[in-house]
């Protein structure tokens, strides 16, 4: 059995943000800017995924599926079009959903999450 490694340990959340397991990394909660608008908050997403990837040798091009959360699913557009600026071709598997988002900001807080998984 490969070796299963946890990063990002949260005892609050009960948490690991970030697992590495069978070649594979998956994490978990990526999100910046709440509180600003959404194109913000989708960069915010993705610099954040980077800046995790990073800090275990990864970078975006790792990444082979993404779950992305809106708050209103009608931004995908806006999505895409941050996706195609930062993977130039090479882009994840991809699962959209909208959802409710529990966080203090309220209506104006959160609108965008994503969660990936990468390959190492």
């Amino acid at each position: 059995m490969n070796k299963i490694i946890r990063h990002e340990i949260n005892e609050d959340w009960a948490l690991a943000g970030l697992v590495e397991a069978g070649g594979f990394v998956f994490v978990s909660y990526c999100v910046g800017n709440i509180g600003q608008p959404i194109e913000a908050q989708i960069n915010g997403a993705f610099d954040d995924l980077s800046k995790r990837l990073g800090s275990i040798g990864l970078t975006l091009e790792s990444v082979v599926k993404v779950d992305a959360l809106f708050r209103d699913i009608w931004n995908i557009p806006l999505m895409e079009k941050v996706i195609k600026q930062r993977f130039h071709g090479q882009y994840p598997a991809r699962k959209s959903i909208q959802t409710e988002f529990a966080h203090r900001g309220g209506d104006s807080g959160m609108l965008f999450q994503l969660d990936a998984i990468a390959c190492r």
